[in-house]
């Protein structure tokens, strides 16, 4: 029996925060800052106002554990996109390897497989969810929210764990509004970088109005590719075996001529423009579109072994990130009831370039019998037998091309204002393709004039790049030689040991993903309170959703391609020319479809004007998916796979929201989460490193989460923090193929010590009862104090601020995560003060003062297994500081 290895899956930052909450409405979010500016003369803090729920409330007045950000803390922490204000929220993490490439999670709830995210991401009421999700720069936002725990009643299939909306300033009917802000920043130790940003606001008339935002912005690197002076990241020379034992097949690497300091540079720019349209009294038209591009090249994580901010790159990485997002609003009422609808269009293509020379060093670790991977020949000289090719450095490379379109609406009508009880009910439908056009190659592949045979390295009397005549067998005792009854090639050499042809599927692709996915998802929802006495307050909502996925395309090598009838290399002038998603089905076409229901419910009881505790039961879901059959090398067959079914996660959650005399803020909030039929991914042994995603088992999630926020004079203290033990409730039980080599799935039981499968065997327990989730810190938090004053006709402050987390593990398999080990835990400071007189505003800041190399997660380019040797290190970012100057008029 054959078992899988598990591999690696990014992971994520711990962030911790400002403001806590509950839900609800269209104004500023306020923050520490904005509490502070409020009255810097002792005045008491102010109303947090957020739209979570879909209408305006107190952000103490709703039922849910949520965080907000307001603009001015946005400014002040200097947050440009996700990874920035990820930080500042102490329920969310993130994992990823750059800007444009990040995932969002709330909770610890890090899936380990899986086609949705666990996370919904809002841009106002229009969703762009998925993983990877776009860098959206934050400026001119009133607010980020984001909320805790399941939000599938409202926000469906992508919001299983919690939701981050980026809620925009509007189209202002009653003045003219105009503000730049232009900063100069530098990394300690890397490169300067800047930005410019600038909106304005123009009416045009008693009923329209337009707002505008544009904006350039340049990061400079802190990451080095240093020169790898002929050795690898462990002191090895830097040299390639080829996959045999001759002495006379190597070949030497170098990346002098891409080495370079400070090579993670940003670029990107990008606008918004809003028309406001009010036809008639209570009606309003919100046409938008946002647009962005983002360059990022390098890695933005380091390999320690090579050095501090170092890592030794053979080629380019780079990530071309542009997209628009357009979006039509209308809001108004019919009679008494209030009506809403949001109509989205989404449009994303994304071109990476990546260096991937380590998976190619760990196929040249696998020893002899790899030649055909490793040895290419081009640029020959002779004809025949007398024709001598010279070789072409084997290093893989990873280019892609994704195309994603998205369309949406959503309908809600509300019950009017002076009906006993308020029900929300809607509509909602999505419509995503993405188109994917994956390469994992080889410079030059697909012009090369052969390939070394397997055992044409180590076979007697062979000679390199010279071809074939005869085919190569092996012996008894595993040695190769010529097999004179297999005449390949008349007019080959009887020595010669290459192979006529490309490995080369499209492209210069050694392994190539061309496929075409599509999902429509489709739901009815309502939600609804009742006040049951003045004081205690019931909140039901339901949420009934219909799913369905296709996929048709081809994943494989040449031999993958052949397996199903097709002849490399595939036509680069046209897509989907070879399918393999489906070789059960007539017309290729891999289906996923599924149904049902996920629900909440909320009891809170306002004991005083401005106490409230609440408990909160609520459902969420992640969609299931197909996968396709895999090529099994050493059996020379396709074999099934079963599809994975949806996951679902209950909360159980019990808060507080506390005001004290208007000077003192706390809330806080208790929760268990039970997370059933986890999906996890594996990649599958002798697959040429194609996965499956299973469903694993079950988790649970204990944790609290707090924010408080005295203000105490021209001081102001805000905390907020999140525990969080998230653990694995009984073992989850590997993956194999079956006895009958037909199929693979879950092994039907299991046991700790129990090994299945062999050369190796591989334990049939891929995590234990109790192992920790992964990527997740125990505890992460922020603390901030702030001193606010008058100097003669200025305002000043000055904030300092601490972020801390505790280590991490980094992989659900127990053996994987000791070979990749724990991130460790870290405080960092951040320093900042401004002044302001009249519309103009100066401010200076410091992150991370201190230079701390404050460990978020490590990922590796293939299964942890193989490349744990070459994992890179993500931080936070180095110490970074700058100067911003802004005017408003």
């Amino acid at each position: 029996m054959k078992i899988l290895g598990v591999t690696t899956i990014l992971a994520g930052l711990a962030g911790p925060a400002v403001a806590f909450a509950a839900e609800a409405a269209e104004q500023v979010a306020p923050d520490p800052a904005a509490i502070a500016a409020a009255d810097d003369a002792g005045g008491g803090l102010t109303e947090i106002v957020v739209t979570a729920t879909r209408s305006a409330q107190s952000i103490q007045k709703v039922p849910i554990s949520m965080q907000a950000l307001g603009a001015e803390t946005l400014a002040e922490r200097q947050v440009k996109g996700l990874s920035d204000f990820a930080t500042l929220l102490p329920s969310v993490s993130f994992e990823g390897i750059g800007p444009g490439r990040n995932t969002a999670f709330f909770r610890g709830i890090v899936p380990a497989g899986g086609a949705y995210a666990s996370v919904g991401y809002y841009l106002n009421d229009i969703p762009i969810t998925g993983t990877e999700v776009p860098d959206i720069h934050a400026y001119d936002l009133e607010r980020v929210e984001a909320l805790s725990g399941p939000q599938g009643t409202l926000y469906g299939a992508g919001s299983l764990s919690g939701t981050i909306r980026l809620i925009t300033n509007k189209p202002n009917l009653d003045k003219f509004e105009f503000g730049y802000d232009v900063e100069a920043n530098k990394y300690g130790k890397g490169d300067f970088g800047g930005q410019l940003e600038s909106y304005v606001n123009v009416p045009l008339s008693d009923t329209m109005a337009v707002r505008a935002m544009g904006y350039y912005r340049r990061d400079g690197g802190y990451i080095d590719n240093t020169f790898n002076n002929g050795t690898f990241n462990d002191g090895r020379p830097a040299v390639y075996n080829l996959g045999d034992n001759n002495p006379n097949t190597t070949y030497a690497l170098s990346n002098a001529a891409i080495a370079k300091d400070d090579y993670n540079t940003i670029k990107e720019f990008g606008g918004r423009f809003q028309l406001l349209w009010q036809p008639v009294d209570g009606w309003d038209i919100t046409p938008e579109i946002t647009a962005q591009k983002q360059v990022s090249n390098g890695y933005f994580g380091y390999d320690p072994r090579v050095g501090d901010l170092e890592v030794h790159d053979y080629d380019q990485t780079r990530n071309d990130d542009r997209w628009y997002q357009a979006a039509l609003s209308i809001h108004g009422h019919i009679g008494d009831w209030d009506v809403v609808s949001a109509t989205g269009y989404f449009k994303r293509r994304t071109r990476t370039l990546n260096d991937y020379t380590y998976y190619t060093v760990t196929y040249d670790g696998f020893g002899a019998g790899y030649e055909s991977y490793l040895q290419f020949f081009d640029n020959c000289t002779g004809t025949g037998a007398a024709q001598q090719c010279a070789m072409i450095n084997p290093t893989q490379y990873y280019h892609a091309d994704t195309h994603r379109n998205k369309f949406t609406q959503e309908l809600r009508i509300s019950t009017p204002k002076d009906w006993p009880f308020d029900v929300t009910i809607g509509g909602f439908y999505q419509r995503q393709k993405n188109e994917l056009n994956t390469s994992y190659a080889i410079r030059g592949l697909d012009t090369i004039t052969g390939y070394t045979a397997t055992g044409g390295g180590d076979v007697a009397g062979g000679l390199i790049g010279v071809p074939a005549m005869y085919g190569i067998a092996y012996d008894e005792d595993g040695n190769p030689y010529f097999d004179t009854t297999d005449v390949i090639n008349p007019n080959g050499n009887p020595l010669g040991t290459m192979l006529l042809g490309t490995q080369a599927v499209k492209g210069d692709a050694f392994y190539f993903v061309e496929q075409n996915q599509l999902y429509h998802d489709k739901a009815i929802f309502a939600e609804g309170h009742y006040n049951i006495t003045p004081t205690l307050k019931l909140t039901g909502g339901i949420r009934y959703f219909w799913t369905d996925y296709k996929v048709k395309g081809f994943a494989g090598v040449a031999g993958s391609a052949a397996g199903v009838g097709c002849t490399t290399p595939l036509p680069d002038d046209e897509r989907l020319t070879c399918i393999n998603t489906n070789t059960n089905a007539a017309d290729g076409t891999g289906r996923y479809k599924e149904d049902g229901e996920t629900h909440k419910i909320a009891l809170d009881w306002q004991f005083q004007p401005d106490k409230m505790v609440y408990f909160n039961y609520s459902t969420g879901f992640r969609p299931g998916g197909y996968n396709r059959p895999l090529r099994i090398r050493s059996l020379g067959k396709i074999v099934d796979v079963a599809p994975f079914e949806s996951e679902k996660l209950t909360n159980f959650e019990l808060g507080v929201k506390t005001t004290w005399n208007n000077m003192f803020r706390f809330n806080a909030a208790v929760y268990y989460e039970k997370w059933n039929n986890i999906q996890y991914s594996v990649v599958v042994a002798g697959a040429q490193g194609a996965g499956m995603t299973g469903n694993a088992g079950k988790a649970v999630v204990k944790g609290i989460e707090y924010d408080a926020d005295l203000k105490l004079g021209k001081f102001t203290f805000s905390t907020s923090g999140a525990y969080n033990d998230g653990k694995l409730k009984g073992d989850f039980c590997n993956f194999a193929l079956n006895a009958a080599g037909d199929a693979i799935g879950q092994l039907s039981s299991c046991a700790p010590g129990v090994d299945v499968g062999a050369n190796p065997p591989i334990p049939s327990v891929a995590a234990a009862d109790g192992t920790r989730l992964p990527r997740q810190p125990k505890f992460k938090g922020n603390t901030s104090i702030r001193y606010d004053t008058y100097m003669g006709d200025y305002s000043a402050y000055i904030q300092g601020a601490a972020l801390y987390q505790t280590g991490a593990t980094q992989d659900l398999n127990v053996d994987s995560n000791a070979l990749l080990g724990n991130t460790k835990g870290f405080v960092s400071f951040d320093f900042s003060g401004g002044i302001k007189k009249d519309n103009w505003s100066l401010t200076l800041f410091l992150q991370n003062a201190f230079d701390k190399r404050g460990q978020l997660t490590r990922n590796t380019f293939c299964s942890i297994d193989f490349c744990s040797g070459s994992s890179r290190t993500f931080t936070i970012k180095p110490q970074f500081f700058g100067i911003r100057f802004g005017q408003k008029f």
